[in-house]
């Protein structure tokens, strides 16, 4: 039994399936307008599968583009998979939700970052302490995730960077 109840634990695996639905959509429809999906993971996260090629330039992590040369696109419960060029060389990639670090989608400014995690646990990879932070990410264990935003322009009053943290008050919302 745990003495808190994990919050940002249940946000990450909503946030997870937000990529996987986002994912699915495009799987049966493609892509509509100008959407196009930045999605960053660990290559070395059990399950994930790239070309050795891949692996050595890209030890720790890989942010891939989906927009205009992608095949294949294959959404699972736990994992998806897909073909994209890697210098005119094609490339099928194998990747659980849970090795997300980042997702977003520049054109409407939607951006999720994840916890990192290990198989079976909570914890990002290699990390065995929650004051240790985890190398492919940064963050550490009990680092909560980032609110979703993903900003190319300077923030302003009407939309707020993403790390701003401020508290609302329920009252005015309350019927009295």
């Amino acid at each position: 039994m745990h003495d808190t109840i994990d919050y940002p634990g249940f946000i990450d695996t909503a946030m997870r399936g937000v990529v996987r639905e986002a994912l699915r959509q495009v799987q049966q429809y493609g892509l509509p307008g100008d959407h196009h999906f930045f999605v960053s993971f660990q290559t070395g996260y059990p399950g994930v599968s790239i070309s050795p090629q891949l692996k050595s330039r890209y030890p720790e992590e890989i942010t891939i583009v989906v927009q205009h040369q992608f095949w294949d696109l294959n959404v699972g419960h736990e994992q998806f998979s897909l073909m994209l060029s890697f210098n005119n060389i094609p490339e099928k990639l194998v990747v659980p939700y849970d090795a997300l670090t980042a997702f977003a989608d520049p054109s409407i400014k939607f951006g999720l970052q994840f916890h990192g995690k290990k198989a079976g646990g909570s914890l990002p990879l290699g990390v065995e302490d929650e004051k240790v932070a985890c190398p492919a990410t940064g963050k550490k264990a009990k680092d909560k995730p980032a609110l979703a935003s993903f900003d190319e322009d300077e923030p302003t009053s009407d939309h707020p960077a993403a790390n701003d943290e401020k508290v609302i008050s329920l009252e005015a919302f309350r019927k009295r």
